[in-house]
């Protein structure tokens, strides 16, 4: 019994959940360390407060993949995940702009950045489940195209709002720019309403078609008969890694260690040494902040362009070089 081939538009539907996805990753990565600061953080403190994102991540991931391996309820296997995650990261981008304090925000971030990976590890696991071996490169490159639309839009919106929409981008001392919240209430609604779109328009197989297509496919026992010989724990999981994901842990390592000093720092950067000011208040400073998000939906758009050429670097021969160096 092997898997039955989707339609575009089946895979687009699986998909469409990424967009709100990447929309509050998008939202959060352009603006936390400026809420942070308006809300009286230092350049010295940013960094405590963000490192909470990391350290969640850290942890959620794999219990996710983990238990939504083995998950069957009356709504599926992944879903739920989709669910509780968007439902959770909603509440986080609705309170964030309006937090009283730092503390507060600091807190939204923690269960936004926890929330968001509870939806996205089962979300990318769903290609799996549902595609053949053939059209897992078709899955993933329309999740891509969600993706970048996702970050460019939700990075560019308070700039957006602000240039052409004339909403405000400037507000009271320790009190979010009107632009920001409306840009966060807008990725709350986005999150939530691509979560439900993909939950109700797609379908899961149950555990017993999925074990009939994993015999299908490897010719060995179900999944479900493995388990049962034998349960691997989450670090037998980690110990046994294919050689291919140990080299992506290593480039990853590097990679996001660049990543969170740039969405760390930027604001900072930018406002400070070319915008000329520290005040949170100033038009100056929320002109800067704005044109970080522009910068920011800038690279989101060229890494999602970048990410359809990939599968084109596979005849490269140098780059085939480097990963057998690798």
């Amino acid at each position: 019994m092997e898997k039955p081939r989707l339609s575009f538009w089946q895979i687009w539907n699986m998909s469409f959940g990424f967009l709100g996805i990447q929309f509050g990753f998008g939202l959060q990565n352009a603006n936390v360390s400026r809420i942070f600061e308006t809300l009286g953080a230092s350049i010295d403190q940013i960094p405590i407060l963000w490192i909470a994102a990391p350290l969640t991540g850290l942890l959620v991931q794999p219990i996710i993949g983990y238990f939504s391996d083995r998950t069957w309820t009356p709504l599926g296997r992944r879903r739920p995940y989709f669910l509780c995650g968007a439902i959770a990261s909603s509440f986080a981008l609705i309170i964030m702009p309006y937090s009283p304090y730092l503390w507060v925000a600091a807190g939204m971030l923690w269960i936004l950045d926890a929330s968001i990976n509870v939806s996205m590890e089962p979300f990318r696991a769903l290609v799996a489940d549902n595609l053949p071996s053939e059209q897992r490169t078709q899955g993933f490159a329309v999740q891509t195209f969600f993706i970048g639309i996702g970050s460019v839009v939700a990075s560019a919106m308070p700039y957006i709002l602000s240039n052409v929409f004339d909403v405000a981008n400037t507000a009271p001392a320790g009190e979010v720019p009107p632009s920001v919240k409306i840009s966060f209430l807008c990725g709350a609604v986005v999150f939530l309403a691509s979560i439900l779109w993909t939950v109700f328009k797609t379908k899961e197989y149950s555990p017993a078609e999925m074990d009939k297509f994993h015999a299908a496919e490897s010719g060995v026992a179900s999944e479900a008969q493995e388990e049962k010989a034998s349960l691997k724990e989450i670090m037998d999981d980690l110990r046994a890694m294919p050689k291919t994901m140990m080299q992506l842990a290593v480039v990853q390592f590097f990679s996001w260690f660049a990543l969170f000093a740039m969405w760390i720092y930027t604001t900072s950067a930018v406002t400070s040494h070319i915008f000329g000011t520290s005040d949170t208040s100033s038009a100056l400073y929320n002109e800067g902040a704005d044109w970080v998000g522009l910068c920011f939906a800038a690279y989101n758009g060229i890494s999602a362009l970048a990410a359809f050429a990939l599968p084109c670097l596979q005849t490269v021969p140098a780059v085939n070089l480097f990963t057998h160096l690798l």
